[in-house]
């Protein structure tokens, strides 16, 4: 078992020496290309929860770094502003490389990526709703749609409003449309629930859409395999790429009909560009999700903690996409787990951290499974991790980089 957790690491390289003072065996850890970018008044980032070595070796023992991961005779990437990023294969679930892809981090919007994973296949999308004034409840200020309290809408308008325009309100009805209870709350825990299946183990949902939680966290190994589940839905993908969208006239509230606008501009100025989401709040900074084809190949790339000076985040992510595509097709650091891969059985797991294998269809997504809770679901399946994979090797708990 040793020999498979080792062997995951083969086609990966670090691209400094180890450290005179290094022990015996030891491997450095590279930073990652990194831009400056301006000073500025920052909120403090949150503490995440403690590293579990079993969910940050999920997808092949290389990923376990908080440095850069590339395969073997790779170009340098660009250099970014995001605090860690993934780049990956949507079809074969190869990773192609990464900085940090196990790091916790902050969602923002990208988090909208997850209910749409959960609540998609659930919802028919020609049903028509009406807005509740739960739905209305979020923070002054904030991204929406301009849904009214008590206005009609088909659940593909609202779909369309929260990934075009990002609109939290619009986030809140879904989470409570696809709940099966009526309540948003339990549309989050279904949200979890659904992580949990597609293997992004690090990944905590507080909020449907993505505002700031106590708790929340992501990674970008983690929004890889949610957006992977995304588009591998045919609404998803048509919704992605959709440039305008009518919100319609609401007599009943005497509002206007109006249109909306797609605010990921990768689809505007990317030739091949899939789509994806954007993501900002004080505390997460800028994060992105962002997919394209060339050659019949499609790439996602998915970076969090990012600053928009001197590149904007879609901009950052279409320089990823441009380094990914420069790999050849069998390059792979790691790969992306399968839904339900790591929750079948116990003996499941250590499938996860083998050597990255052979191509793999796109992830289907389904309904979420119902399952015990996130923090007993990760917990059980951490200590299985632990247990079957290690094998009573002791590890030593590391703190991730500031």
């Amino acid at each position: 078992m040793r020999a498979a957790l080792l062997a995951a690491t083969t086609s990966a390289v670090l691209l400094a020496p180890v450290p005179a003072a290094a022990a015996p065996g030891a491997t450095a850890t590279v930073r990652c290309p990194r831009v400056p970018t301006p000073a500025m008044s920052r909120p403090p980032r949150p503490s995440p929860p403690p590293d579990v070595p079993a969910q940050r070796m999920v997808g092949g023992a290389g990923l376990a770094t908080d440095g850069l991961v590339v395969p073997a005779g790779a170009g340098a990437p660009p250099a970014v502003s995001a605090t860690s990023w993934l780049v990956a294969d949507l079809d074969t679930g190869q990773v192609l490389g990464g900085c940090g892809p196990h790091r916790y981090g902050t969602p923002a919007s990208v988090q909208k990526l997850l209910l749409a994973a959960t609540m998609m296949p659930r919802l028919d999308p020609r049903q028509t709703v009406t807005v509740t004034d739960e739905d209305m409840n979020i923070e002054p200020g904030s991204s929406a749609v301009g849904l009214v309290e008590g206005g009609r809408y088909t659940v593909e308008t609202i779909w369309l409003g929260l990934l075009l325009n990002s609109g939290n309100e619009a986030a809140n009805a879904l989470a409570r449309l696809g709940s099966g209870t009526d309540r948003a709350a339990d549309g989050v825990r279904a949200m979890n629930d659904e992580a949990h299946r597609l293997g992004a183990l690090q990944t905590h949902a507080v909020t449907p859409s993505g505002l700031d939680g106590e708790g929340q966290f992501t990674s970008a190994y983690d929004l890889a395999l949610i957006a992977r589940a995304c588009f591998a839905q045919p609404a998803f993908r048509r919704y992605a790429l959709t440039e305008q969208a009518p919100i319609p006239v609401q007599p009943a509230q005497r509002t206007k009909g109006f249109q909306i606008q797609n605010e990921n501009q990768l689809i505007y100025r990317y030739p091949g560009a899939l789509g994806g989401k954007t993501g900002f709040t004080d505390l997460a900074r800028h994060t992105y999700v962002g997919a394209a084809e060339r050659g019949g190949r499609r790439l996602v790339v998915t970076l969090l903690g990012a600053e928009s000076a001197p590149m904007r985040g879609w901009e950052q992510g279409a320089a990823l996409l441009d380094w990914g595509f420069t790999l050849p097709r069998d390059a792979s650091v790691g790969r992306l787990v399968e839904p339900g891969e790591l929750t079948a059985t116990p003996s499941a797991v250590p499938s996860a951290l083998a050597a990255p294998g052979g191509p793999r269809p796109a992830a289907a997504s389904g309904p979420a499974r119902s399952g015990s809770g996130w923090l007993w679901s990760v917990t059980a399946i951490s200590g299985a991790g632990v247990l079957v994979l290690l094998g009573g090797l002791l590890w030593r708990r590391r703190r991730r980089l500031p």
